[in-house]
């Protein structure tokens, strides 16, 4: 078996050199991705390393030379889409676009969902390749089948969708939002609909890959880290009410209660204050228990970056992922420790060669495709060891709540939301600290 991008590469070199189908091709992928991987992808294998690339990144003089390059692909990040729509104008000159992680259109109402459909028209071929299809619900489906055919399967409009296959939720007072639920039987329905077009493989009916284990490892907090926590968060919580609590509130109390579990918060200035190390000691245990094995660690706030450098013993060669040279460093195995952000490594890239330990020092507040996307950095094909991810989870605290919503296969955010009033609920009967 071979990765996606391989395949798609594949496809690109006999649509455009055997059968002269198509002409000139884009790839909209993540920045990191984009600046990368689909180029050292085609240098792995005999049949592609003739295809040409052009990356269409940096600075405006830079993104323009590159478009002026004669090259048979040129990748782009999702992020420059409305930029390279408005350079064109009526003149798009891509008739295909292959959309690695689709999941970065889903929500119908960004800028680069809006540039791409305006030009959807003049495009004959469109790919779209993820890992996680609808990481948060069916609902993340219809914006990246629009792309696809144009509204043809699931409705032209959200709303229609919504009408076809969803009913809304029941309303709380004061609640600013709007929430669905699938009918019974949709996604069968969706299924059924979608099938001509798209095409699911799961890794492990085509891939003999090593197992992939969970370590929660609790960490308990001193008396008086303890204390500190149960008094801020008591503080935090009691500002909204259960009945009241929108999405935004929902998201900001819990990056707080994240970063109290983590030891450190930001103050209105934007400088983080220690509160206690409990966390930061479960970790540096957990990296001597793997005797000298390499790891690769996901933080969640810069604090918790600084942090973990400093106080890590200064025989480890440690270093933050930044781009495809630390990629590289890493497979090479010149890094002990590698620490990264998952929004900037969550997707394409390939860590497996450099170690199959990671850890988790927060989770991605409740961003259930970021987990499962950084975790396929390690477990993925070329993987020869099992491979153990390790989550530091105070007890009692958030992120043990978020570790079992990743857990299962429930709607994240409704789990969010109800974890929360739990929460606010136990506040309110609680003793003051």
């Amino acid at each position: 078996m071979v990765s996606k991008t391989v395949v798609a590469l594949t496809a690109i070199n006999e649509l455009k050199y055997n059968r002269w189908a198509v002409r000139r091709v884009l790839v909209v992928a993540p920045k990191k991705v984009a600046e990368a991987t689909w180029q050292n992808e085609a240098a792995r294998w005999d049949h592609l390393r003739h295809l040409r690339f052009a990356s269409v990144m940096g600075s405006l003089p830079k993104r323009v030379k590159a478009l002026c390059t004669p090259a048979d692909i040129y990748v782009i990040g999702r992020d420059s889409i409305d930029w390279l729509v408005d350079y064109y104008r009526n003149d798009w000159p891509f008739d295909m676009v292959v959309l690695d992680e689709s999941t970065s259109f889903k929500n119908a109402r960004s800028r680069r969902f809006r540039a791409l459909k305006a030009v959807r028209p003049r495009i004959k071929r469109l790919v779209e390749l993820t890992g996680t299809p609808a990481p948060n619900g069916l609902e993340d489906l219809w914006a990246q089948l629009y792309l696809l055919d144009q509204g043809a399967r699931l409705g032209r409009t959200m709303t229609s969708y919504r009408e076809m296959f969803f009913t809304q939720d029941y309303a709380h007072p004061g609640q600013q939002y709007r929430t669905y639920s699938p009918m019974d039987g949709a996604q069968n329905k969706i299924q059924e609909a979608i099938s001509d077009i798209c095409i699911s493989l799961k890794t492990e009916d085509h891939l003999q890959l090593p197992p992939f284990i969970r370590d929660d490892i609790p960490v308990a907090l001193d008396a008086k880290a303890q204390k500190a926590y149960d008094r801020l968060e008591r503080e935090l919580i009691l500002q909204v009410d259960e009945q009241t609590i929108t999405a935004g509130t929902a998201a900001v109390l819990n990056g707080k209660l994240l970063q109290l579990c983590s030891g450190a918060v930001y103050d209105t200035e934007g400088r983080s204050a220690e509160i206690h190390r409990c966390k930061l000691e479960a970790f540096l245990e957990v990296v001597e228990q793997l005797g000298g094995e390499h790891v690769l660690v996901f933080y969640w706030f810069q604090h918790e970056r600084d942090r973990i450098l400093e106080a890590l013993p200064k025989d480890k060669r440690a270093r933050v992922y930044t781009g495809a040279a630390d990629e590289a460093a890493w497979n090479a195995g010149e890094v002990d420790v590698l620490l990264a952000h998952p929004a900037s490594c969550g997707y394409g890239l390939n860590l497996q060669q450099g170690g199959h330990h990671a850890i988790w020092y927060t989770l991605p507040n409740w961003t259930l495709e970021l987990y499962q996307q950084s975790n396929k950095r390690l477990h993925r094909q070329g993987q020869r060891h099992p491979v153990i991810v390790h989550h530091l989870l105070v007890r009692g605290g958030v992120d043990e709540d978020m570790a079992g919503s990743l857990d299962g296969k429930r709607d994240v955010q409704e789990a969010m939301m109800q974890a929360l009033k739990a929460r606010i609920e136990k506040a309110k009967g609680g003793n003051p600290t």
